[in-house]
């Protein structure tokens, strides 16, 4: 699993968060989208990465300004190995 974080300008409100959300998970095959207006970025869990360029162009047809993107392994907090 993958966790794709990218920073996102011009969330205001709660239909902002829910418009970036949408537009991600209509656009790619992605298992969980989070959008925060107030950290200003979205992070999003995929089984695969995501194509930084195409994920930008995404939020910014949305109508919003997309910054640096970050892709990472993804670690499930809370396991304690058992």
């Amino acid at each position: 699993m993958i966790q794709t974080t990218v920073k996102v300008e011009g969330m205001f409100c709660s239909m902002c968060e829910s418009r970036v959300k949408e537009a991600i998970a209509r656009r790619f095959d992605v298992r969980k989208v989070h959008a925060s207006r107030k950290k200003k970025e979205a992070v999003i869990l995929s089984e695969t990465a995501l194509p930084q360029e195409e994920l930008q162009a995404c939020i910014e047809e949305a109508g919003y300004e997309a910054g640096a993107v970050q892709s990472e392994e993804y670690v499930k907090k809370g396991f304690f190995g058992f």
